[in-house]
């Protein structure tokens, strides 16, 4: 069944376009000439066509069904110049029992249709729910991770176009990912030297030899140095303790001076000179000089590393990749450059009184410290270094230990997710591969039933039909013959090819008897029992009134069978723009005003612009002949002026001008004389009471009669084969 028609861009309709939606089983489109009507029905005939190219057609469980088109076009191809008429198959005088195994089919052919679109629903509902899960499951993903871990999005790159996007990379990451397991600490260290820039290396740092352990432990600064004590002054020097200041003095004694630089004196003579060398002697001179050598090693190397410390720290402060604690080693440097400046002190003082013994301060804790940051510093820039030569690779692994991290911290939100999607994933593959198989199933059914009609079809049934109808309504100067190869020819009586003499009106209603044969049967054996889809367009130009209603009766015959459900139609789409033909075609019991297997649109054309308005259940078309009937209805309140005018109107409209039936047309139907002239001062009566004004006798012979006229009105519509429109407009059911 079609749901939706799209026209647009095509005649009438515009670029926007204009969308008949929600079509039911039967629907109704009423329209002036031009608005649009046959656009459409060329279209449902020829979607392919390129002229249509914009325009689209919708199918309910995207399964089309042949479309049978009624229309102008139809006419002109299948009653052209050529003298033959493509056959219709139909089953004709198929056995009860073929015909019967044929319905079986298509009965079973309907329950696997039936079966299969409910397991298609189904499926359908269940992508529904997987749908919406997994648009839930992408909101989740975007806020609960996406936006938490917002800083390490360089590693999200190529997946943040969308959440969908993002959420189906957490997904394909769940089911793969194999990286370890790192803490977000791991994580953020690395992404300083990886999610930047190509970074460059960097170079270890160094601060050289920093071991003073043996300058500060060697024995020399505890150790009084003196001279010997075996020579004559130095018990002298000993008691005084003047070690040190006789050290010191010496070194002013000028060589061949006799001047004491203590007592200025002439009391130095060469005795004196070697007493004081002696007491000096080489032992004390090397203790000294191995002092100074100490002191002179120790200053220069605790300058140098200073130095050193003090230009790491100058150089890493700036260094934006700096792997280094520079405020720990700052605090290092300063308390180890505390010490040296204290042991130097130390050291000048037993270079001026080695007679003392000193204790340098340990500077080794500092330099474990110092060393220990230093090294893991260096371990850091190793580890970067290491990056550097293979950026990419530890790049891309870095990125999966981040998708790994991701997955782990939010284990229970995917896994409910995932278990609930395969889940779904599973019910709709075993729904899918039930369609399947019923398909197949329809499928072969279906060429079973074409087999079995081609064996029981054949094109008289459709013959003689068409010439039992024509015959009914007085079309007896033709009729429908066979050919050899089951085509048709219009024939006259005397043998004569009729097809180029028929007129408009023949040519028309032969042509839509033609139809109505196509509708239950097919040009060919094989198809004539398919269901199909009907669309008919105006289907009564250049009829008379009488074969106006013979249409719309046959068509309203096929709306009962398919609401009946007994038909292999399973919807009509009727297109008119004759108001009379509309109101009779889309009553069909008067039982009830709104139907939901029906629909109702208006077409309208507004400077050069098609649309259609929807009426869902109500007919929308109330012309003034209805009014005239809604009138008659109410004829207790009304005068007996006003009654005859409302029949008379009611009379002509529908039977002179309408059926184009003359007075005598109608008398001629009433069988004996009595019931004729009835009829006939009906005729007078109405006439009179319309077009006269009624003297006061008059008057009183019209209220005495008012009852017994309206009965014969009513005759007339019966003795003419109309009751039925009579019990329509005047909302008479059949119980």
């Amino acid at each position: 069944m079609i749901t939706k028609i799209e026209m647009k861009d095509v005649a009438t309709f515009n670029t926007d376009g204009t969308s008949i939606n929600n079509l039911k089983k039967v629907n109704y489109i009423y329209g002036a000439n031009g608005s649009g009507k046959t656009t459409i029905s060329n279209f449902l005939k020829s979607p392919n066509d390129e002229k249509y190219k914009h325009c689209s057609v919708s199918w309910e469980n995207d399964s089309p069904l042949e479309t049978l088109v009624f229309n102008r076009t139809f006419r002109e191809q299948n009653f052209n110049s050529t003298s033959k008429i493509a056959g219709v198959f139909t089953l004709g005088n198929a056995t009860i029992e073929q015909k019967k195994a044929i319905e079986d089919k298509k009965i079973k052919l309907a329950e696997i249709e039936k079966d299969g679109k409910q397991k298609k629903e189904s499926k359908e509902k269940l992508e529904k729910d997987k749908n919406q899960r997994f648009e839930d499951f992408c909101k989740s993903c975007w806020y609960q991770i996406y936006k938490k871990n917002e800083a390490l999005k360089e590693a999200f790159r190529g997946y943040l176009d969308s959440k969908k996007h993002f959420a189906e990379k957490i997904v394909e990451e769940y089911n793969n990912n194999k990286a370890s397991i790192c803490t977000i600490e791991e994580i953020n260290e690395k992404a300083k030297t990886l999610f930047i820039a190509a970074p460059s290396s960097l170079s270890l740092l160094d601060i050289g030899d920093i071991s003073f352990e043996s300058i500060e432990n060697d024995e020399l600064w505890k150790k009084k140095i003196i001279g010997k004590s075996d020579v004559d002054i130095a018990p002298l020097i000993q008691k005084l303790n003047l070690y040190d200041w006789v050290n010191q003095g010496r070194q002013f004694i000028q060589e061949k001076s006799d001047i004491c630089p203590f007592c200025q004196k002439k009391t130095i003579d060469e005795s004196f000179r070697k007493k004081i060398e002696d007491y000096f002697d080489e032992t004390f001179i090397n203790d000294t000089d191995k002092i100074k050598e100490l002191a002179a090693r120790y200053i220069t190397s605790a300058q140098n590393l200073t130095n050193a410390l003090r230009g790491n720290l100058e150089k890493e402060i700036n260094n934006k990749q700096t792997k280094l604690d520079n405020s720990a080693l700052k605090a290092l440097t300063d308390t180890l450059e505390q010490q040296y400046n204290r042991n130097i002190e130390i050291i000048n003082n037993k270079i001026k009184e080695p007679s003392r013994s000193f204790e340098l301060v340990s500077t080794q804790d500092q330099l474990h410290r110092i060393k220990a940051l230093i090294s893991a510093a260096n371990a850091k820039i190793e580890e970067h270094n290491k990056l550097v030569a293979n950026f990419q690779t530890e790049k891309s692994n870095l990125t999966a230990v981040i998708w790994k991290f991701l997955i782990e911290e939010n284990k229970t939100l995917i896994d409910s997710f995932v278990k609930k999607d395969n889940g779904l994933k599973k019910g709709i593959e075993a729904l899918d591969n039930k369609v399947r198989g019923l398909r197949e199933q329809y499928r072969t059914l279906k060429d079973e039933i074409s087999r079995d009609n081609k064996n029981v079809t054949s094109v008289q049934p459709a013959i003689d039909e068409i010439n039992r109808i024509l015959n009914l309504y007085g079309f007896t100067n033709f009729s429908i013959v066979p050919t050899d190869d089951n085509s048709y020819q219009i024939q006259r009586e005397n043998g004569d090819i009729a097809q180029h003499t028929l007129s408009e009106g023949e040519i028309t209603f032969i042509t839509f008897l033609y139809y109505m044969q196509l509708v239950h049967g097919g040009t060919s054996a094989e198809n004539a029992n398919d269901n199909k889809i009907l669309v008919i367009d105006d289907p009564i130009s250049s009829l008379d009134g009488t074969i106006l209603f013979v249409v719309s009766s046959l068509i309203k015959e096929e709306i009962k069978l398919l609401k009946t459900g007994n038909s292999n139609v399973k919807q009509i789409i009727i297109l008119t723009h004759n108001i009379y033909f509309h109101k009779e075609v889309s009553f069909i019991d008067g039982k009830t005003k709104e139907n939901d297997d029906t629909w109702f649109w208006i077409i309208r054309r507004n400077c050069d612009v098609s649309t259609i308005q929807c009426f869902e259940k109500s007919n929308p078309i109330q012309g003034s002949y209805e009014l005239l009937w809604d009138e008659l209805k109410c004829s207790d309140k009304l005068s007996n002026v006003t009654i005859q005018n409302t029949m008379r109107r009611i009379y002509e409209t529908y039977f002179r001008i309408l059926g184009k039936f003359s007075d005598n047309d109608v008398l001629d139907k009433f069988d004996n004389s009595q019931d004729r002239e009835i009829c006939r001062s009906l005729l007078c009566w109405i006439n009179d009471g319309s077009h006269c004004i009624p003297d006061d006798l008059h008057i009183g012979y019209q209220e005495d009669n008012r009852e017994k006229y309206l009965q014969v009105f009513k005759l007339i519509f019966d003795k003419m084969g109309h009751i039925e429109h009579y019990n329509m407009m005047m909302g008479i059911t059949n119980e």
